[in-house]
């Protein structure tokens, strides 16, 4: 549900604070705790040794459970949230729309982009992503946001992209994240910001023995389609590259929007993975290109491989990307048909704890389950930055990479994190670790508090070695009469066992 500027000064009311509109973050933080949209005042925690399966889904089918999470997905069941992620149009998303009212910018035409300064539209790209996937109710629509956004990675700082990415990312990808393979292939296919990244705006017709521009139609083949062994050949690329021409960007007149150019277009016959395209197809070329390749048994085994290597395991389980890729198949494409196949599926509840984090994913997580209040300042993205994962600014056409060891050579900047974090040392992001741990823990059960919040953290409980280690990590921690210490005062001491699993225990970032 989207908030009106009426409502929004009405919350400014409701909450007391003589802030501007145009500076509200304070003010939205302040009206969403007076509100209730806060901490609940319990949580409850895993109860076996193995991954409770529930914290496993939200975990891979979203960035992991925020408090109070869980125990809504413990109510109706696994396949129910499932399905009820699978209708975003249906979810009350008022409190993530209020966060997101900040980036403004985002909502407006690619034209009008052109009249902010690049820092300006970087940032807020950058920010509303991490505010999306911490605070939106749809993670599961937030987490094929960012697989689409992978497979059909545009770099921001290529061209004039970075004006025209904010468009793509609410036309393109969020529009048909859920939707049909085809009909998002073929808005990126004329999508302003794609025609200027893999070069389509300059593919024209060539001379009787000229080349065509094959930037995009190589990239349509090799990574949004068929994929690299997909059984196309260099004649494919070179006449799919001629299907393609005549694809322009108006520039200043009506600056960034797309048209065709019949001048400009090789409307000779072409052959493409052994159909022949008439000559005199016009602007139809392209849907003719889309049909062909969209339709290809290539590229569903491309696509169900992709799709379990992102959310079941980097080495992605045959058996269940033939099921998938056959249901790609059989629904033509359909997106929320194969995420089903997927996340319903024995190998997917097989593979818990099996995959590496990716630093976006790491960060949205730790925000998300420590309750945290941020708009995702600089510090976080400088973070993420370090890391290796700046948001939008892969430079290959490639995306961020899926497997764990394209990761694991650069954990301190994670450690420095987990160590800021809880410690409130990030600037712009408060955390209110006393009140998880109040809300996870029970205060006449100290002894067992740190399993507790490592449960929390996890979604199991700690094994016997796992249990020796915070025993004894406790017991130095809280030495000198700790225990028998008021519960207030435990809590506090209580900020370094938290900070134990969430950086030694937790070393692995694994879901």
């Amino acid at each position: 549900m989207k908030l009106s500027r009426r409502e929004l000064l009405k919350a400014a009311a409701v909450t007391g604070l003589a802030v501007p509109l145009t500076g509200c973050e304070g003010l939205t933080s302040e009206f969403l705790k007076r509100t209730g949209a806060d901490l609940p005042d319990s949580l409850s925690v895993s109860d076996g040794v193995n991954i409770d399966p529930i914290f496993h889904l939200l975990s891979r089918a979203g960035y992991g459970p925020a408090p109070g999470d869980m125990e809504h997905a413990r109510d109706i069941g696994a396949e129910e949230w499932l399905e009820e992620q699978l209708q975003p149009d249906k979810i009350d998303d008022k409190v993530c729309d209020l966060r997101s009212k900040r980036f403004e910018t985002l909502h407006l035409d690619p034209g009008t982009c052109y009249e902010f300064k690049r820092p300006v539209l970087r940032d807020e790209l950058s920010r509303r992503m991490i505010v999306r996937a911490t605070y939106s109710k749809k993670q599961l629509l937030e987490a094929m946001v960012e697989f689409w956004d992978d497979h059909l990675n545009i770099y921001i700082e290529k061209g004039d992209c970075i004006y025209l990415k904010p468009a793509d990312d609410r036309l393109v990808v969020r529009k048909h994240a859920l939707g049909k393979f085809r009909d998002l292939i073929r808005e990126s296919a004329t999508s302003p910001a794609m025609l200027v990244y893999l070069d389509g705006n300059q593919n024209r017709k060539a001379g009787k023995d000229g080349i065509p521009n094959e930037n995009y139609a190589r990239e349509l083949l090799e990574l949004h389609t068929l994929g690299v062994h997909g059984g196309y050949t260099q004649q494919d690329v070179f006449e799919v590259g001629r299907c393609l021409t005549g694809w322009r960007l108006h520039t200043p007149w009506q600056r960034a929007k797309v048209y065709f150019d019949k001048d400009e277009h090789d409307d000779g016959e072409k052959h493409v993975l052994g159909h022949v395209i008439p000559a005199g197809g016009g602007e139809q070329d392209l849907e003719r290109v889309l049909d062909i390749v969209c339709n290809h048994r290539s590229t569903a085994h491309h696509i169900a491989t992709k799709m379990v290597a992102r959310f079941v395991s980097d080495d992605a389980p045959a058996s269940l990307v033939k099921k998938t890729a056959d249901e790609f198949t059989r629904t033509k494409g359909d997106i929320k048909s194969l995420v089903r196949t997927v996340f319903n599926s024995p190998e997917f509840y097989a593979a818990k704890g099996s995959k590496f984090k990716r630093p976006v994913q790491y960060v949205v997580f730790s925000l998300r389950m420590l309750g945290a209040d941020t708009y995702a300042r600089g510090e976080i993205l400088e973070y993420l930055t370090r890391m290796g994962q700046a948001p939008f600014q892969h430079p290959f056409p490639d995306g961020y990479a899926d497997r764990a060891n394209q990761w694991t050579s650069n954990l301190l900047w994670r450690w420095n994190y987990a160590l800021a974090l809880p410690a409130n040392k990030i600037e712009g992001t408060k955390v209110p670790l006393d009140e998880l741990i109040a809300a996870v823990t029970k205060p006449d059960d100290s002894h067992h508090a740190v399993k507790d919040m490592f449960a929390y953290f996890t979604g199991r409980r700690p094994n016997d070695n796992e249990s020796i280690a915070l025993s004894n990590h406790q017991e130095k921690q809280l030495a000198g009469g700790a225990w028998r210490r008021p519960y207030r005062q435990w809590r506090h001491q209580a900020r370094h066992s938290s900070l134990l699993f969430y950086t030694e225990t937790w070393r692995s970032n694994s879901s």
